[in-house]
């Protein structure tokens, strides 16, 4: 067979993956995605390997819950046609490549850098020339937003072309953010010290992001997480979940100038994040997740308090809700506004919550579960006009369903497990994979073993590298006020892009 079927959580050994000639690699990932909603990429990198570069590319089966993975050995210097002119959501996937080892796409349609990593393989692209696309007219202008912005969010330039107050075209530039994240997993040894970059990845997904890892880590290690910590991680990723959606609907609010939803939901979103630090110390969950452990045992007592901050926030959050959706001035700037459709959504491999308010299924809750997901039986919300309204009823909808997970969790608190003492060690020329669905959409983080069992690679991937395409095409022709409800809606990170 031309690739292996494996599923989340699930390690093989290195040498089980299929090695083809590219020709063929080309052939089988991109068929395995035309005409298929149910099928996507998942990841798709390269790393050097000998005097050549190692090319590995994973496709998700969402109906039979199987990853499908591949590799192709190329030279760097080779010219090769690209999965992008056949299916488009290969395309960042491909200029990553292209941006950090080199390797030319002779027909790939935006070929252009990432990330500007510090260790990029052409240094003379520097960000400050990033090639955006332009038109000449005397009729069409460009407006440039940031790097820097007025408020508080991260760096990131947004370049319209627009016809008076009409957007006809908006590139987004990112790279500002750059860590390097991918290379600090290999320099750091200790366990601790990996855990804690993996909850850095992006400040707003700590819990998703540290659930990938110790999944990973335990995948790698043999480590069979029990009952306890795998309810630990559930109930924390639905309490991020609520967390960050009752703050994006107080965003929401703010940009349409709708002061009285932005401070009641801006409220609501407190006593959560108070609560995770009753729980484990931090507001936003750090050092909280952990692999082999459970860091922070939840308890009965944490359960009783757990209902009483949930009975005291679900009326507020529905009466808000209630009057936010039947208030005519916020609906206005809701429907109809930064609109993407679901073939569009399709194209480029959406994911997430961006994904769902288009009608595609893409949820790795039902997908591909793990921790808990299995026995809560989760059914994905989806909504089907891909406007900002979509996306606000996705996170008003998936915070009552949060919260009846959650409510039905701690009717049932698992006895503490004691800690695991004896050092785990990696197994050795070994590949692993882990997808999490964090509350923006699908994380998937991979790893590679050398034969002493030391990570070899590590390579992260974030709902936001596919979804920032989706924010550029759903502003097309609206007018250039409504980004910053657009963008909002969305809400994707910059940090997580740019690792």
């Amino acid at each position: 067979m031309n690739y292996i079927s494996v599923l989340n959580n699930q390690t093989i050994p290195f040498s089980a993956i299929p090695e083809i000639n590219y020709t063929l690699f080309l052939e089988l990932n991109t068929g395995f995605v035309v005409n298929h909603s149910e099928r996507h990429c998942v990841n798709y990198f390269g790393f050097p390997f000998g005097d050549k570069l190692k090319l590995i590319c994973c496709i998700a089966d969402d109906f039979s819950h199987e990853i499908f993975v591949s590799s192709s050995l190329v030279n760097p210097s080779d010219n090769l046609p690209s999965f992008t002119a056949i299916n488009y959501c290969f395309e960042k996937f491909e200029r990553e490549i292209n941006e950090n080892f080199g390797l030319n796409y002779l027909d790939h349609p935006w070929l252009k850098p990432v990330r500007y990593a510090n260790n990029r393989f052409d240094k003379s692209k520097i960000i400050a020339n990033y090639p955006f696309f332009s038109i000449e007219s005397e009729e069409l202008h460009e407006v440039a937003v940031g790097p820097i912005h007025a408020g508080i969010i991260e760096p990131g330039h947004f370049r319209f072309i627009c016809n008076g107050e009409q957007i006809l075209h908006l590139e987004i530039q990112l790279g500002y953010q750059h860590r390097g994240i991918e290379t600090l997993f290999l320099e750091k040894k200790k366990l601790l010290e990996r855990a804690t970059i993996a909850e850095n990845i992006t400040g707003d997904t700590v819990v998703g992001h540290t659930t990938a890892f110790s999944h990973l880590y335990e995948s790698l290690s043999g480590f069979e997480a029990s009952r306890d910590i795998e309810y630990a991680r559930t109930l924390a990723l639905e309490l991020e979940r609520m967390a960050i959606h009752t703050g994006d609907l107080s965003a929401v609010c703010a940009d349409v100038a709708y002061q009285l939803g932005n401070a009641v939901f801006g409220r609501l979103r407190t006593p959560i994040i108070n609560f995770m630090q009753e729980w484990g110390g931090n507001r936003l969950s750090k050092g909280l997740i952990r692999p082999l452990r459970n860091q922070f045992p939840f308890t009965k007592a944490l359960a009783v308090r757990l209902k009483e901050v949930l009975d005291a926030y679900e009326p507020d959050f529905t009466e808000m809700n209630t009057e936010l959706f039947k208030l005519p001035s916020a609906l206005s700037r809701f429907e109809r506004t930064g609109i993407i459709s679901y073939n569009d959504i399709l194209s480029i491999g959406s994911v997430g919550m961006a994904a769902r308010a288009s009608g595609l299924n893409r949820d790795i809750r039902t997908s591909h579960p793990y921790s808990l997901y299995a026995e809560i039986k989760h059914e994905p919300i989806i909504k089907h006009h891909g406007d900002v309204y979509s996306r606000v009823q996705i996170r008003k909808e998936e915070v009552w369903q949060s919260i009846k997970y959650i409510r039905h969790l701690i009717e049932n608190v698992p006895e503490y497990s004691p800690k695991e003492t004896t050092l785990k060690t990696l197994q050795p020329d070994s590949f692993a994979i882990s997808l999490v669905e964090g509350w923006r959409g699908e994380i998937c983080h991979c790893a590679i073993t050398d034969a002493k069992g030391e990570l070899m690679l590590y390579k992260v991937k974030d709902p936001s590298f596919h979804n920032w395409l989706a924010l550029a095409l759903a502003v097309r022709n609206n007018e250039i006020s409504d980004f910053p409800i657009c963008n909002k809606s969305f809400n994707l990170s910059y940090t997580g892009h740019d690792l």
